[in-house]
C-alpha cells in the first residue's frame, strides 16, 4: 500500500468549476492505495474559457498521464480530441482524457456506462421501459447516451426535461441522430407514465431545493435513481421511499465506472480486481446511514481485492 508521492507518481487531473464537490478523487485514491498503485488524482478548479488551454498545457508534463473531467468541461475539450469512444461521440462529451503514444488525445465517456451497470446491480429494469431523464448536462446526456446504445437492452422510450430553453432539445436531437431509439423532449417533470426516473438535475445539492419532481405523481412500479453523490440519501430519495417506492442513490454510479477508467489508463489488473470487489469503496462513500445496503461478498473472494505489485508496471494501452 503507496500512501505518499514520491518523483515517480503517475499523477491525474481532474478540472472543474466548481470543483469542491467532486468526489472522484477520494475514491481514485483509495483505489491506488488499496491496490498499490504509484498514482494520485488531484482536484483542480479551472473556469471554462481557459479549459482548453489548460488541457494542452498540462499534457506538456510527462507524469500527468491522464484528466478526469468534472463539470462543465466534458464538453468543452471535445475539439482537442484525435480519438473517442461512441459514447463520448453520441453525448458530446468526455469524462476521461489520455494522451496515447503517438502524443495524441483520447477521451472516453463512462458516466452512462456507470450508470447502466448501477441499474443492474439494484436490479432496475430498464430494457423495453420508459425512461424520464430530469437534466441536459454532461450526466444527463451520458445516461441517455448508454441507454439509447444499450442494444436489444435499450429502453422503448427516452424522455428528458430541463427548465433551460432548448437545453433538452439539443441534447435529444444529438442521441436521436445516434440511436434508434426514440429520444425526445418534455414541457415538464412530470413523472406520470414513465418507469424509470434518473434526476441528473442539480436538485437535491442544496438541502433548501424543491425536489426535482413531483413524488406523488409517480407511477406505483416506478422506480428513481438519484445520481448526486452529495447529500445522500436525497430529500428525493427519501421521498420516493416513504411512499414505498424503489429509489436508489448515484454512489453506485461512480463505483461502477472505476473499472472502465482503470481500464483506460492502462491499469487492467487493477480494473478486473474493483469488478470482483467493490466494497472497500462502498464502505468509504455509503454514510452511516446508508451502510446497511451494501451487498457484501463472502471474505474468501473479497480477499483478491488486494493486488501486492499492481503498480509497478504500468500496462500500455492497446
Amino acid at each position: 500500500m503507496l500512501s505518499t508521492i514520491q518523483g515517480s507518481t503517475d499523477v491525474y487531473l481532474i478540472p472543474g468549476d466548481p470543483v469542491e464537490q467532486v468526489r472522484a478523487p477520494e475514491v481514485f485514491n483509495l483505489i491506488f492505495r488499496t491496490l498499490g498503485i504509484n498514482a494520485v488524482l488531484v482536484p483542480v478548479h479551472v473556469s471554462p474559457g481557459d479549459i482548453e488551454a489548460f488541457v494542452k498545457t498540462a499534457f506538456l508534463a510527462k507524469n500527468i498521464k491522464g484528466m478526469f473531467l468534472a463539470i462543465p468541461h466534458k464538453s468543452l475539450v471535445m475539439g482537442l480530441l484525435a480519438h473517442c469512444n461512441a459514447f463520448g461521440r453520441a453525448a458530446g462529451a468526455v469524462n476521461g482524457i489520455r494522451r496515447n503514444p503517438n502524443g495524441e488525445l483520447e477521451g472516453g465517456l463512462f458516466d452512462g456506462e456507470g450508470f447502466v451497470a448501477s441499474l443492474d446491480y439494484f436490479d432496475v429494469a430498464y430494457a423495453g421501459k420508459r425512461v424520464l431523464i430530469l437534466g441536459a448536462g454532461g450526466g444527463a446526456s451520458a445516461i441517455g447516451a448508454s441507454l439509447a446504445l444499450a442494444g436489444q437492452k435499450a429502453p422503448a422510450d427516452i424522455a428528458f426535461y430541463d427548465p433551460a430553453p432548448g437545453k433538452a432539445q439539443s441534447v435529444a436531437q444529438r442521441l436521436a441522430a445516434a440511436a434508434p431509439v426514440p429520444v425526445r423532449v418534455v414541457g415538464s417533470s412530470d413523472p406520470a407514465g414513465f418507469d424509470l426516473v434518473v434526476n441528473a438535475s442539480p436538485l437535491g445539492l442544496k438541502l433548501d431545493d424543491p425536489l426535482p419532481c413531483d413524488v406523488s405523481r409517480l407511477e406505483p412500479h416506478a422506480a428513481v435513481m438519484d445520481i448526486l453523490m452529495k447529500n445522500q440519501p436525497t430529500p428525493l430519495l427519501k421521498a420516493v421511499r416513504a411512499r414505498q417506492r424503489v429509489a436508489q442513490p448515484g454512489f453506485e454510479m461512480l463505483i461502477q465506472q472505476a473499472p472502465d477508467y482503470l481500464d483506460f489508463f492502462g491499469y487492467r489488473q487493477a480494473a478486473d480486481a474493483v469488478r470482483r470487489d467493490a466494497t472497500f469503496i462502498r464502505e468509504h462513500l455509503y454514510p452511516a446511514g446508508m451502510a446497511g445496503e451494501i451487498r457484501r461478498i463472502p471474505q474468501t473472494a473479497s480477499a483478491s481485492v488486494s493486488i501486492p505489485g499492481v503498480g509497478e508496471s504500468r500496462l500500455v494501452h492497446s
